[in-house]
């Protein structure tokens, strides 16, 4: 019995100790957002500079790869109902964000917190909601749960055959990583997996949008990469891909994801101009709707509310979602 107790804790320790060794490789969740971006004296009292296409709208909106397909149908909805001129442009968080800096748009969408360089003076954040990152493979693969340290593991190539996850699989069987290592300079995200680019493995495959990615998935027995529940339910037409459950934890479990303990995961957050004046008021409002629908159809996106993060304790500068729950840092905000 002694000796059955005594191999426990060490295996135990073993746990805790490669737990530890990983948990320094994550990025930031978020930005400080006391932070406000220097520009030159004169940028704050400039124009909206719209384009020619949309200078008589009553709203110009900028949408991401995660935001487009989500909430354009809602905005045009509402639209309609307001009898509103809403220009709805698609992108990325880069392409809202040079939107934002040239002032060419009255609100932003981004996937991520803030990058310090997002924080421009006059520029508020307003947190929709919260979405997981699942660790995705192909429907075939036996596998269905990973740890978080063998997560990290696999993604910088310190784990490269997936005889060393299941001892079900070939022993010749290579792992191949796929991932879209967007908005490098940005916090949260997959920085939360490992925190930057030279953190992955040589041999990861980088793909640019997102349906690629899945559909990359879905072709690959063998690959395997990270994405939201959303966007895996949006573009496997063909039902090849699986979400593996994390340390036993699916991405699809609201409360566990709302009480802080998955690792990773998506901030989404419109912008609005503190100067805005009457255009300000229309993003407002509309940003009311937007949230009030999250708030009655999440489990339709696989996102977390804003209230089950308040709920929570996790931290909200304004409307701005700024820090995780307090002793909840399970993705190791001050590693570095």
């Amino acid at each position: 019995m002694r000796m059955l107790l005594l191999l426990g804790l060490s295996l135990l320790s073993t746990s805790i100790i490669a737990q530890a060794s990983t948990s320094s490789w994550c990025g930031n969740s978020f930005t400080d957002p006391a932070h406000s971006m220097q520009m030159p004296a004169d940028w704050e009292k400039l124009p909206m500079n719209y384009p020619k296409s949309a200078r008589d709208a009553d709203l110009v909106i900028s949408f991401g790869q995660q935001t487009y397909p989500a909430l354009k149908p809602l905005v045009e909805q509402y639209a309609r109902q307001h009898n509103l001129n809403i220009v709805i442009q698609s992108g990325t968080c880069g392409i809202s964000a040079g939107k934002l800096l040239r002032k060419n748009i009255d609100t932003g969408a981004f996937c991520c917190p803030a990058g310090k360089s997002d924080r421009l003076p006059g520029l508020e954040f307003h947190t929709i909601a919260i979405s997981p990152l699942a660790v995705i493979v192909h429907k075939d693969n036996p596998l269905n749960n990973l740890s978080l340290d063998q997560a990290r593991r696999v993604f910088k190539g310190k784990l490269q055959k997936w005889s060393e996850l299941d001892s079900r699989a070939d022993a010749n069987k290579d792992i191949i990583t796929v991932a879209r290592l967007h908005c490098k300079k940005r916090p949260g995200h997959w920085t939360l997996l490992l925190k930057d680019q030279e953190h992955f493995t040589p041999k990861l495959k980088e793909i640019g949008v997102i349906p690629d990615l899945i559909a990359k998935v879905g072709q690959t027995p063998l690959s395997i990469s990270i994405e939201t529940p959303f966007m895996v339910m949006l573009y496997d037409k063909s039902k090849t891909v699986k979400q593996l459950t994390l340390d036993g934890h699916a991405p699809s479990e609201t409360d566990y994801i709302a009480s802080g303990q998955y690792p990773f995961y998506r901030t989404y957050n419109l912008t609005t101009w503190s100067n805005g004046g009457n255009k300000r008021d229309i993003s407002l409002a509309l940003i009311s709707y937007l949230q009030k629908h999250i708030e009655e159809n999440y489990a339709l996106y696989g996102f977390v509310p804003a209230s089950k993060l308040r709920e929570n304790g996790w931290q909200f500068k304004g409307n701005e979602l700024i820090a995780e729950p307090t002793g909840k840092r399970l993705s190791q905000v001050h590693s570095n």
